[in-house]
């Protein structure tokens, strides 16, 4: 796949940074430090002057097409002279392990949700809808966890359909990162959101066979880009800070790395890399950016530098 920034033809208009942010009212951030704290992930360097500059523009941007869709429905109604019902606008975003994806989803979220016509957005993450570990041993697929063929896709894809479609309560499983699996009988559920915000690695990913794909689902996507020797570099950071913390819980998946030394933890996570996420994201996430409906593209510092908005 070509580079969705690169020169020639492109699907998209680059903006750079400067100008983006130069969309954003005068206002402040409706955010504070705290809430920061609360939203950012490990190793991500998101400061009040990015939230301005950056998901600010983005939050009102997303909040434009949620007013035109609701309006292209009333248009709708009025045309076929019968109510066609609103259903929940829902925005997909994709990425890499490791490059901020979920940081996004968190602050979008949040932000979304502070605008009087969209009070009510919820978050769910893919990782809900991994087969449990025991159904991967089975199939020969704990080294490919995060590849596309380690979900249930049919469940994500009835989930979102189910909530797209205005059923009043919608469960979905609950994954935790501790164990590494999905927490038996443990839901979450969505009612009736004004906005569903799905994120995970392969939500981009199109239709095969004929079948529905969860994208065929979406409003909006955002993808979430950078070099991929930055996106490792912020993996091997983040695994020894979890090393350093959460591997060190007994109950953690990952505790026989707890004791490693630093240049061990360097060498294992490398090497996770090589065989999982680095092939997952060639193979699989990366051939998908060019489906998004904007893209994030970030420096090798984590800072946003441009946003690429699809304009066909």
């Amino acid at each position: 796949m070509s580079d969705p920034g690169a020169s020639g033809t492109t699907p998209f208009v680059e903006i750079a940074r400067r100008d983006w942010a130069e969309l954003a009212s005068s206002a402040a951030p409706p955010l504070d430090e705290a809430d920061l704290a609360r939203l950012r992930g490990l190793g991500d360097q998101l400061d009040l002057r990015t939230v301005g500059e950056v998901y600010v523009p983005l939050s009102r941007l997303l909040n434009i097409y949620v007013g035109a869709t609701r309006g292209l429905r009333r248009a709708s109604s009025e045309f076929l002279r019968q109510d066609v019902g609103g259903t929940p606008f829902v925005i997909g975003i994709a990425g890499s392990v490791a490059v901020g994806k979920s940081t996004t989803a968190r602050l979008l979220r949040e932000l979304l949700a502070r605008f009087p016509d969209t009070p009510n957005v919820e978050l769910v993450t893919t990782d809900g809808f991994l087969l449990p570990n025991a159904e991967l041993e089975r199939r020969g697929l704990m080294q490919r966890k995060g590849f596309p063929e380690s979900y249930d896709r049919r469940a994500l894809v009835r989930f979102v359909s189910e909530v797209k479609s205005g059923a009043a309560e919608v469960a979905a499983p609950v994954y935790s990162h501790l164990v590494y699996d999905i927490v038996a009988g443990e839901h979450v559920v969505v009612r009736r959101p004004d906005v569903l915000i799905v994120e995970g690695l392969n939500v981009l990913q199109p239709a095969s066979g004929g079948r529905l794909a969860v994208s065929d689902l979406f409003d909006f996507t955002v993808y979430v880009d950078a070099r991929t020797a930055d996106i490792e570099r912020w993996y091997v950071e983040r695994f020894l800070r979890l090393q350093r913390g959460a591997f060190a819980d007994p109950d953690s998946y990952f505790h026989r790395y707890a004791d490693l030394t630093e240049d061990e933890a360097v060498a294992r996570a490398r090497a996770i890399w090589a065989a999982i996420n680095g092939p997952n994201l060639e193979q699989n996430i990366l051939p998908t950016r060019g489906r998004a409906s904007l893209v994030l593209r970030k420096d090798a510092d984590h800072s946003v530098s441009s946003v690429l908005l699809r304009k066909v």
